[in-house]
């Protein structure tokens, strides 16, 4: 019987026509020609085969060599846990590389992982050489970012997973993702990646339409992407325009969370477009029924209604009387007495009524009055006396009076506190004069009462309280410049 090997290197052999050299004519036999079918390599080529058995720690491919090849389970993926089935198919045709042609058992030991590894390097050099995206799946979520399978371990950190900043990474488990080679060390099998650069430059395009198609004075729908402490980010389909906190809402607001939510839809309407900067100014409040209109189509001068003490300054109270719309009670408007310090009467939060003086329709002001409602008189001097009595306890002590018993003697009409005799009257009602109209120097003007600089001091006080509305503003809105450039402020980026 003639042996493998000498039918393999039979010099004699004649291949018999038509049988593309697989057969030959050996001393008048037709027999197989194997050296035909056999392939030369070296360890380390890659090679193409077939699967042709799957088994639990191991996979046998027909690279058309004397025996199968063997890929150990290890040898399949870059996967730490491996499905042999899952990783191939019965009759797949796959690369290999050939790791060792005979080992102690005398096997062809090979490795799909190392064949992918190498091809895989080839085309990641070339992407990053070019600047063109490569694309695998996200096999693992690890401490700062993602895995992605391009044949080696490609590292997709979380700050470059998207636009803005990503909260939950799971949900882009095995998930295709399409990133740009921003970092690559083939000495270290190194390789990081960017998705966020492929988004950012896909949507350019769409910015430039989307600013191309808006105009201020546009009401537009977008969704919540972010909230900063200076207001939220609103996703136009393709660019981030912010809301300013002081445009969120008619009525006062000290945190963006408290009208929106990330992920919610609002309708906004445009206020501005810086198309050099690429940033848009929206408006909610202007979406919604503006509370002034209601206050000057149902309020008069004159009508007394409930409101809430929403702000305390030096200079008197900001009372809210509906949603959105806040009136001053200038400090002279407070109290029938001289008030040093409006804390004395009111407090943040209580409600009380108040009367307006004067809507002014234009600068969409509301001047009211405390102390021209009948009726509350006795309670907000009951109420400041309560709140001096609390905060300075020794000098009642000193003077031997308690609240009442000075209560009482402001009470008495001057008659009845006339002194003994014409010349203390008059000695005391020299210093009551005195001290009248040092008193009313300290209390300044009223209400009605117009000083040198020709405007009251309500009219001040309101311009005192926008000045210093206009300063947080615009120190708001250094942020907010900063913000829409990278809106992830946690934006979002």
């Amino acid at each position: 019987m003639t042996s493998e090997s000498t039918l393999l290197h039979a010099p004699e052999g004649v291949p018999v026509e038509g049988s593309n050299g697989l057969l030959v004519e050996v001393d008048g036999r037709i027999i197989p020609n194997y050296a035909a079918t056999m392939v030369a390599f070296e360890e380390g080529d890659v090679v193409n085969g077939k699967v042709v058995r799957i088994d639990r720690d191991e996979v046998l491919l027909d690279i058309g060599y004397k025996s199968e090849g063997v890929i150990p389970s290890g040898e399949l993926s870059i996967r730490k846990t491996i499905d042999t089935s899952e990783e191939v198919e019965l009759g797949e045709e796959i690369e290999a590389l050939v790791v060792t042609k005979e080992d102690s058992e005398g096997r062809l030991i090979l490795s799909k992982k190392r064949a992918r590894f190498e091809k895989a390097w080839r085309k990641i050099e070339a992407a990053a050489e070019s600047g063109q995206p490569v694309e695998g799946n996200v096999i693992e979520v690890v401490k700062g970012g993602l895995i992605i399978d391009l044949g080696i371990r490609g590292f997709l950190p979380a700050s470059l997973v998207d636009i803005r900043r990503v909260h939950n990474l799971d949900e882009f488990m095995s998930q295709t993702l399409e990133c740009k080679v921003i970092e690559l060390n083939r000495s270290r099998n190194n390789v990081v990646l960017s998705r966020r650069a492929v988004l950012e430059e896909e949507r350019k395009e769409v910015r430039d339409q989307i600013l191309d198609r808006l105009q201020p004075g546009d009401v537009v729908e977008g969704k919540i992407s972010n909230i900063v402490d200076f207001g939220a980010f609103v996703d136009l389909e393709g660019i981030d325009g912010l809301i300013h906190i002081s445009e969120l809402s008619w009525s006062h607001v000290n945190h963006p969370t408290e009208v929106v939510a990330i992920g919610d839809t609002v309708k906004i309407k445009v206020l501005d477009i810086d198309r050099d900067r690429q940033r848009i100014s929206l408006g909610l409040k202007q979406t919604q029924e503006d509370p002034w209109q209601r206050v000057v189509s149902t309020y008069r001068s004159g009508d007394v209604l409930e409101g809430k003490v929403t702000k305390v300054v030096s200079f008197g109270a900001f009372v809210e009387i509906l949603d959105g719309v806040e009136g001053l009670v200038h400090i002279s408007e407070l109290a029938d007495h001289h008030v040093e310090n409006p804390s004395e009467v009111v407090e943040l939060g209580a409600t009380l009524n108040v009367k307006i003086l004067e809507i002014d329709e234009e600068r969409r002001r509301l001047s009211l009055s405390i102390k021209r409602v009948e009726g509350q008189n006795m309670l907000l001097k009951d109420l400041g006396a309560a709140i001096q009595a609390a905060s300075d306890p020794e000098d009642e002590e000193s003077n031997g009076e308690g609240p009442a018993e000075a209560e009482a003697a402001e009470d008495l009409e001057p008659s009845e506190q006339a002194p003994a005799d014409e010349e203390e009257a008059g000695a005391e009602s020299d210093e009551s004069t005195e001290a009248g109209q040092t008193e009313a120097a300290e209390a300044g003007p009223g209400a009605d009462q117009i000083p040198e600089t020709g405007k009251s001091p309500i009219a001040e006080a309101f311009e005192d309280a926008e000045a210093a509305a206009e300063s947080e503003a615009e120190a708001a809105g250094d942020g907010a410049a900063a913000g829409q450039e990278a809106p992830e402020g946690d934006g979002q980026s």
